[in-house]
């Protein structure tokens, strides 16, 4: 078989579609019926390799300065690396009190790659990189197959470029390989269009499934939209689309329900608490704090209710507009207007096609995918960070790619031209706008993206500019006009450091409140939400810290509470003294200390490299372990160390205050580089 390629001829293949570009090979596919290739398409894998390859390297800059970029996730790499139980299930501690608050299958890959290189940044943070690389690998594949080469690489170019993608992709939460399978299902629902085979519905639902054990309810935002394309736009019967549909669903329950009925039936006694739930149970974390709970505000064990209108919500005031507000507009909003005039305008330039076009399927499910989304982050009222709109980034890429080629391409018409002139300026205001928020991030950018974008809008109304080598000029002047702001975005993203449960891309942006994801406090340093820990006595970086990493600037000594403890949103930082002291006889005790708190844990845990408990999980606020279970774990010598303050700020409640309260009733209290422990043997 020769090698691929691709032709912008048409044809019609068995099922009736439409004028399509196909992937073609030589001699087999000649049989077929196919076109023969056009040889000037041979620059496409050199410029796919640019684009792959130059994703990659381009995230692998300066990565190291992330650190553990989010301990609470690295502590549990480093459990899953050291124990197989702590692997399968996603527990924070290798002694497995707890598991993280979501299912384990991001951790997974990060843990196998620590196993191979050892605990540091790069063998946590790395396989998140090749996801991104391999999540513009598949756009540019998914995109071309359908609207050809240019719009391929298009899609890919924005989905690399875009600030909150860059964030991602960088950082060891699970949003990247989320990301990079809601791409792949709806890559395998295209394909069952084109031909109507029900194996690539099973693809659609394993990856759906794997999904969910990665994130859980979120990937559910993007199986309306396959599904309604597919019932619509399949080749085959209603009855044999409906019963593929079917099977996907069933392909989809086994590909999740496998972990989650071993972990929801394995005996309670004997496993990790399940972090996020209050009865210990994988199901009500599902329906409940990571499933219902986000729409309705209603989680329990939450730091505090959700959103409203009245923009009195830690979260951000929820509507139409969030996703352009001060805090999420610079993550992703750049292109999302001019995405929404290209995909209504490319679906309406494909007329009256036959019911199974792959074109206007490709439009609609992307498009789809882009309003169901954006639509469910803009009203959920419960906890909202701006990092999760990077899961609109694949569909804002890909309709922006389709819909500006198949207009281009249909420039001919004056209607077209009308419409992307209408998309260009919709981009260039949206650009000022974003540009504008960020005063002192390279202030004379706006204007020369107002400039050429101007000229890019005049270009596009004048027929004789978009023909020949003026054509190309126009390209370009549209291109720089419409990608100059995310990507000096995503520019400085890669530039800074960040670490936190709360990170942002881009300067600072005028957001303002925790959760919302906005500024730094000088344009440079910590992110708002973010409190870091502070650093030893002597400025040396603090033991637990990657070396070569940078503390972000700006920070909160000690971050939440003070000293290196550590707090709700960010990692401990402990001194070389305290993690030799809690390192000391280490191998005689199941955990070598307990804090409130799992990032208060994490650095502690991080340092020593052996468990540290987190009482109470991410918040301090689940039921684990009770302090009749934590009673009986020190008098059987099980816990050297209680370590004070962590979880929210001495604010903790429930059994954490209990455990809490007992401790300093009964210990007496000793303090190491301004850290206060309890010495449970004593």
């Amino acid at each position: 078989m020769g090698l691929p390629y691709f032709d912008d001829r048409y044809f019609y293949d068995r099922y009736g579609h439409e004028p399509m570009t196909t992937l073609v090979t030589a001699p087999e596919d000649h049989a077929r019926g196919y076109t023969p290739p056009s040889r000037h398409r041979r620059w496409e894998p050199i410029a796919a390799t640019v684009l792959i390859v130059g994703t990659a390297v381009a995230y692998l800059l300066n990565l190291s300065s992330n650190g553990w970029a989010n301990s609470f996730y690295s502590a549990a790499v480093q459990a899953g690396s050291q124990s197989w139980e702590a692997f399968f299930f996603g527990s924070s501690d290798a002694a497995n009190s707890i598991t993280v608050d979501k299912p384990p299958m991001s951790l997974w890959l990060m843990e196998l790659s620590v196993r191979v290189f050892g605990l540091n940044s790069w063998a946590i943070l790395v396989p998140q990189v090749l996801l991104g690389a391999a999540s513009v690998a598949l756009m540019w594949r998914t995109v071309r197959r359908q609207f050809g080469p240019a719009a391929g690489l298009l899609a890919g170019l924005v989905l690399a470029v875009t600030p909150v993608a860059a964030l991602m992709f960088r950082f060891n939460n699970p949003d990247a390989l989320l990301s990079f399978l809601m791409i792949a299902a709806v890559w395998a629902m295209l394909r069952a269009v084109e031909d109507g085979r029900t194996r690539w519905l099973v693809l659609v639902g394993v990856f759906v499934g794997f999904g969910f054990l990665t994130k859980q309810l979120q990937v559910m935002l993007v199986v309306p939209p396959i599904a309604a394309t597919y019932l619509f736009a399949g080749p085959v019967s209603v009855r044999a689309r409906i019963g593929q549909l079917f099977v996907s669903l069933g392909a989809m329950i086994v590909a999740a329900g496998w972990w989650i009925a071993i972990v929801e039936l394995w005996p309670a006694s004997s496993r990790p608490w399940i972090g996020g739930s209050q009865n210990n149970s994988i199901l009500e974390l599902t329906l409940g704090y990571n499933g219902l709970g986000r729409l309705n505000g209603e989680e329990t064990g939450s730091v505090t209710p959700g959103g409203g209108t009245g923009g009195g919500s830690m979260w951000g005031e929820t509507g139409i507009t969030r996703v352009f507000d001060s805090s999420q507009g610079g993550q992703i909003a750049w292109l999302i207007p001019a995405a929404l005039i290209l995909g209504v305008a490319a679906i309406v330039l494909r007329g009256r096609a036959p019911r199974a076009d792959a074109r206007r399927a490709a439009l609609v499910v992307w498009g789809l995918w882009l309003l169901v989304t954006g639509l469910t982050f803009s009203f959920m009222a419960g906890i909202f960070h701006s990092y999760y709109t990077v899961a609109l980034a694949p569909a804002v890429a890909a309709v922006v790619g389709m819909g500006s080629v198949a207009l281009w391409r249909a420039r001919e018409q004056y209607w077209t031209r009308l419409v992307l002139a209408v998309a260009m300026a919709a981009t260039v205001v949206t650009e000022w706008v974003l540009l504008s928020r960020s005063a002192t991030f390279v202030p004379w950018l706006k204007v020369v993206v107002a400039v050429v974008g101007v000229f890019a809008i005049v270009a596009l109304l004048i027929p004789r500019l978009t023909r020949g080598r003026l054509a190309t000029v126009a390209v370009l002047a549209a291109l720089f006009a419409g990608l100059a702001g995310p990507t000096a975005y995503a520019v400085d993203t890669i530039a800074t450091a960040h670490q936190g449960s709360i990170v942002t891309a881009g300067p600072n942006s005028g957001g303002m409140g925790f959760g919302r994801g906005g500024g730094r406090d000088d344009g440079r340093g910590m992110r708002a939400g973010q409190a870091p820990g502070g650093q030893a006595p002597g400025g040396q970086a603090p033991a637990g810290q990657v070396p070569g990493a940078q503390a972000p600037t700006g920070a909160m000594p000690g971050g939440a509470d003070g000293g290196g403890m550590g707090g709700l949103l960010s990692g401990s930082t402990p001194s070389a003294e305290l993690t030799e002291l809690l390192a000391e006889d280490a191998d005689s005790y199941t955990w070598v200390a307990a804090a409130i708190g799992s990032n208060s844990a994490s650095g502690y845990q991080l340092a020593t490299q052996d468990p540290v408990m987190p009482i109470g999980g991410f918040n301090g606020s689940d039921p684990s372990p009770t302090l009749a279970q934590f009673q009986a774990y020190v008098q059987q010598g099980e816990i050297h160390w209680f370590i004070a303050g962590g979880g929210m700020g001495g604010r903790d409640s429930g059994t954490s205050a209990e455990i809490s309260e007992w401790v300093t009733a009964n210990f007496t209290a000793q303090t190491v580089d301004n850290v206060t422990l309890y010495d449970l043997t004593a």
